[in-house]
């Protein structure tokens, strides 16, 4: 743990940086208010300029282009036929809204807002709606697309991206990240979009903190091909998938409440190692958390996984965890698996009572913040090497360990 606390203060250390970046440049500060084309005052701006825009409806003009790339795709160098609505390209801008509810950017596009060959970019305080699925399946339509940049997204509000066309499967995403993209995703909320919550693709890297993430398709956070993710303190609702790692990526995924997902809370399947820890991962369909393939590895410690399995059996069994991988390649300790409808193991011998494992009542105040009762089993009985912010040896679930939430 003593890495993942490094990172964590070079993470931090990163974004302060970013923050007052503004303030060592000898950047202006353009305002958009009324009767304005957002697109032209961006295209005007110059590298390190702040754009403050005013609290209205800025809608977009639909660009089609050829992209040369392919995030999704088997051969990368596939094209696809997509549109934009907002880009930003070969500079650093940063967008601040007036009023998060009120600053509507209504991009009427696949890629809502394009960042390309953005080095040091921001956007915050503000609405990204009103998404038009492209044609073209390759296509990895989000609300905001982000490729060859590194980008803060702090306090956007990303709904209602919820257009199809019954030609395609897929629908429009909240957050994509591309080559070589490097995301700093704090405090948003993505709900109510047409596929995955956020998404990550080759190479792509993101640290995802304090996100509320519900009502799609698709998973949740997906971090497939080699992409990288830190995800600490998300709530994740409502998708087939909470929190997925595919391909050879590594996640991080500590303190996340996953809930009511149609088909599994947590899974790292292909070569994915995953590490899962001090999380809820309750009321999801069928199981809570699956490795799900022989190559997948990782470990899965002081987590609480209750209540899953109220779906018809559709992608695993109903049961809190799922053993459909190599059991030798997973450190399980210090976990509570409790109250799964079909039993809490399938395809491993029951792990209560080995290495901290329980079966009991976590005992919640409610169902909705998590909190636990006083006497509640969670307490200092976490994993002995991991400490709470206290001090005191951890707690198990959200509220434990050196990334735990605050009640």
């Amino acid at each position: 743990m003593a890495g993942n606390t490094e990172s964590y203060k070079f993470l931090s250390a990163t974004l302060a940086f970013w923050l007052l970046l503004p303030f060592f440049c000898s950047a202006r500060t353009l305002t958009i208010e009324r009767g304005s084309n957002l697109q032209a005052v961006i295209d005007h701006a110059s590298d390190g300029d702040t754009i403050l825009i005013g609290a209205k409806v800025f809608s977009a003009a639909s660009t089609g282009f050829v992209d040369s790339l392919c995030g999704n795709c088997t051969e990368s160098a596939t094209t696809a036929n997509a549109s934009y609505g907002f880009t930003i390209a070969g500079k650093s801008l940063h967008l601040l809204g007036a009023d998060r509810q009120k600053t509507i950017l209504r991009t009427n596009a696949g890629y809502g807002i394009f960042f390309t060959d953005s080095p040091n970019s921001s956007i915050s305080n503000l609405t990204v709606t009103g998404g038009v699925r492209d044609a073209d399946g390759n296509a990895t339509d989000a609300a905001i697309v982000v490729r060859n940049s590194r980008l803060f997204i702090h306090s956007v509000d990303i709904v209602n991206n919820e257009h199809r066309i019954d030609t395609v499967v897929v629908g429009i995403g909240g957050i994509f990240g591309r080559e070589g993209a490097e995301l700093l995703i704090d405090r948003c909320k993505i709900i109510n979009n047409g596929w995955d919550g956020i998404a990550l693709y080759r190479g792509a890297s993101a640290v995802i903190t304090d996100c509320s993430i519900r009502d799609g398709r698709g998973a949740g956070i997906g971090v497939t091909w080699d992409a990288t993710c830190l995800a600490y303190r998300n709530s994740v609702s409502g998708y087939w998938k909470g929190i997925g790692a595919f391909g050879t990526s590594w996640v991080v995924a500590h303190n996340n409440i996953v809930t009511d997902n149609l088909g599994w809370g947590m899974i790292a399947t292909g070569s994915a190692f995953m590490d899962i820890a001090n999380n809820l991962v309750h009321h999801n369909g069928n199981c809570g958390v699956a490795p799900w393939s022989t190559n997948s590895r990782g470990r899965i410690i002081n987590n609480i996984i209750t209540q899953n399995g109220w779906r018809k059996e559709w992608v695993c069994p109903c049961v809190g965890v799922w053993n459909y991988g190599d059991w030798a390649k997973w450190e399980f300790a210090y976990n509570i698996v409790w109250n799964n409808k079909e039993g809490n193991y399938r395809d491993i011998w029951d792990q209560s009572d080995i290495k901290g494992n329980l079966s009991v009542d976590p005992m919640f105040v409610d169902d909705t913040t998590f909190v636990f009762q006083a006497g509640s089993p969670v307490v200092d009985t976490g994993h002995p090497e991991l400490s709470d912010t206290d001090g005191t040896r951890s707690d198990i679930g959200p509220y434990g360990g050196p990334q735990g939430r605050r009640p």
